[in-house]
């Protein structure tokens, strides 16, 4: 009588080694890209566990993860333990990266020589919030965006500005100046007295730090607006 197979699981590996349990406690950027795909697939078959599954699929190919993100699904459906959900779930997570990489060298390639260029780069995300949220938009020497920081998150009345939070992340990027830039769910635009007050101590404080606030941008649905094209600062 032949004897049942014990089918592979994680469980055997010691916890620190298990791929998501070693996210949750140091963070996808510690992960192999064996891991990463293991955590994506979620599960093995009854002869090797997702990760050993994931070490053999990349292992076969000699640009390991780039070059399985030109496979379709029909080929990454002939490695044997990959059938079309796993397939479906290595295309699907690539893509995103992709996409995600593509979003972020194009802001990258942006050069903000107007109001209207960086109410342009914000306006279709941050139109779409339900609450006002602060964002930065750090600038090289050439006026070219670096990255663009979330800087707080605050209630429909008011954004919260930590100066600090937003000149260390100024200070880290390097950069030599930035944007200001908020959202009014409300629809309009129109600065408040306090939008004022605090553009005005942070240009201040910039002067001081030697990183230029040129500008403050507040997006609205009925119109978005220039704090300096509207020579309001």
């Amino acid at each position: 009588m032949l004897e049942k197979q014990e089918r592979i699981t994680m469980r055997s590996m010691p916890l620190a080694d298990r791929p998501y349990e070693k996210l949750l406690a140091v963070g996808a950027q510690k992960l192999t890209d064996a891991e990463l795909l293991a955590v994506i697939i979620r599960c093995g078959t009854c002869k090797e566990t997702a990760l050993a599954l994931s070490q053999r699929l990349l292992g076969s190919q000699d640009d390991g993860i780039n070059k399985i993100r030109d496979f379709s699904l029909e080929e990454l459906m002939e490695y044997p333990g990959i059938g079309p959900v796993k397939a479906a779930q290595i295309l699907a997570a690539l893509e995103i990266g992709s996409r995600a990489s593509s979003s972020r060298r194009r802001v990258r390639q942006t050069q903000i020589r107007s109001p209207n260029d960086a109410i342009d780069l914000l306006e279709t995300d941050m139109l779409a919030l339900p609450r006002e949220e602060l964002r930065v938009i750090l600038l090289d020497v050439r006026n070219r965006v670096i990255r663009v920081s979330r800087v707080s998150e605050g209630g429909l009345s008011s954004a919260v500005i930590h100066p600090r939070e937003l000149f260390r992340e100024a200070i880290r990027a390097n950069a030599a100046s930035m944007i200001l830039a908020h959202n009014h769910p409300s629809g309009d635009a129109s600065p408040s007295v306090e939008d004022l007050e605090t553009t005005r101590r942070l240009i201040e404080a910039g002067q001081m730090m030697g990183i230029q606030v040129i500008d403050h941008i507040i997006l609205a649905s009925g119109g978005s607006l220039s704090l300096k094209r509207d020579g309001l600062i």
